[in-house]
């Protein structure tokens, strides 16, 4: 089950879609809804279990309605047991996420030639779904359901031009071929449903790689960003807290609004901590593989390419800064004006971290010693894994600064530009910020 929305407003007032799919038979049930509030969306299901019956267990996301007071105490009046789908992965609930696809495809067919009544047109839509026979089972939703074909557009045409009559039956005649259709189509259904989920097995585990995490692990969370849902990024350190299931595990998130959630390890990798920077001169350097991460989902072959480029560049992906000859920033100040400011207090327990940091920058040359009368004091900035950037408040040389005015590219022109792009490559400086 599922929430569609919100839509274009039709004429009545809908503008969700509760989407019902029943997993043994593929039929599906689209409803619309003036709001998708949960007591909207359990009235509606109250009404369709009068007309199929109540069912022993819902599949949902953890959307608010589903996980509402109103529904739970539904689901444990009418004895239904809830199940919920892990945060930010939907191909647990496939089947229903499947169908919400095809069923916008279709009403964005009805929406741009009808956009006020669209759901007066879902019934229509609904009906040409329910008599198509489905890839997974071999027979439509409407059969397996009702246990006879649906009578259709195509049966009216035949019968108008063969002029054919439906033979009367009783109604224990009509049981009885009912039933004995029943137990010669399920087992079809069956072998086909098995076949479809091995295939579907086959294709997805091919590329997939096993992955175990223990309690205490350091794990980082792939969850879309609060600008916007679509995008998602990778989050954390967390620790992971457990394994709940077989593909569930349960994550330690503090400072989040949920300081512990469930996540499908497709949503999970693991952390590796940043490795000292070690000041080495170029003839020193160990002649290894360059650590950049390579996904998972590259193949074999795919991999082996990378690694290839890796060695044969190995001198850019360095953890050890260069200088840089592609920008260079020139800091023009107002004539006559200086400045000189006082060393910041710093704490006893940092002062063996900030000789460390001097003593690494004079090693690489990105420092000098220096007796000028400019003095700008240090600041520490603590880093999210632990470790400290060494930074300089600027704040008063740059009032005095004049600011650059090369013009910003304009964001309607990137997008035109980016929009067809099948890849999207950023390149980084390591400690781009010494370099220039």
């Amino acid at each position: 089950m599922d929430l569609v929305g919100p839509l274009v407003k039709s004429a009545r007032g809908h503008q969700y879609i509760l989407v019902v799919l029943d997993y043994a038979t593929r039929y599906p049930e689209a409803i619309p809804l003036r709001n998708g509030t949960a007591k909207s969306i359990a009235k509606e299901l109250m009404l369709m279990f009068s007309r199929v019956g109540i069912p022993k267990e819902v599949l949902t996301d953890q959307g608010t309605p589903f996980m509402s007071r109103v529904m739970k105490e539904l689901c444990k009046l009418l004895g239904i047991k809830q199940l919920k789908t892990s945060v930010y992965h939907p191909q647990t609930d496939g089947l229903v996420e499947r169908f919400n696809k095809t069923l916008k495809s279709m009403l964005r067919e009805a929406i741009d030639k009808d956009g006020r009544n669209w759901d007066l047109l879902l019934p229509y839509l609904m009906f040409s779904i329910r008599e198509v026979p489905q890839a997974s089972t071999g027979f439509s939703p409407f059969e397996l359901l009702y246990g006879r074909h649906p009578r259709g557009l195509l049966d009216v045409v035949k019968e108008t031009w063969e002029q054919e009559t439906t033979p009367y039956h009783s109604v224990v005649e009509h049981i009885s071929q009912m039933q004995d259709r029943m137990e010669a189509v399920m087992p079809l259904v069956r072998d086909y449903m098995r076949k479809a989920q091995e295939a579907q097995r086959y294709s997805y585990n091919k590329n997939a790689r096993v992955r175990v995490f223990q309690p205490g692990d350091r794990v980082l969370v792939l969850v879309p960003t609060v600008e916007n849902k679509f995008l998602a990024t990778w989050q954390g350190p967390y620790e992971v807290m457990g394994k709940i299931g077989e593909v569930n595990y349960k994550v330690s998130q503090p400072g989040r609004r949920k300081p512990e959630q469930t996540y499908h390890i497709n949503l999970l990798k693991p952390w590796k901590d940043r490795e000292v920077l070690v000041a080495l001169k170029p003839t020193d350097l160990p002649i290894t593989d360059p650590e950049v991460n390579i996904s998972d989902t590259l193949s074999v072959y795919q991999k082996a390419e990378v690694k290839v480029f890796l060695r044969q560049n190995r001198e850019v992906f360095s953890a050890i800064p260069g200088r840089t000859q592609i920008i260079r920033h020139d800091i023009i100040t107002e004539p006559g004006k200086k400045v000189c400011l006082k060393p910041y207090r710093v704490p006893e327990a940092r002062r063996q971290a900030i000789k460390t940091e001097v003593e690494k920058m004079l090693k690489l040359g990105v420092i000098e010693e220096s007796h000028s009368e400019w003095n700008s004091p240090i600041v520490l900035v603590p880093k999210p894994d632990g470790s400290i950037r060494f930074c300089n408040d600027f704040r008063k040389l740059n009032c005095i600064s004049k600011f650059d005015t090369y013009p910003m590219p304009r964001v309607d022109e990137l997008i035109e530009r980016l929009g067809k792009a099948r890849y999207l490559t950023t390149l980084d400086l390591t400690k781009g910020y010494w370099q220039v």
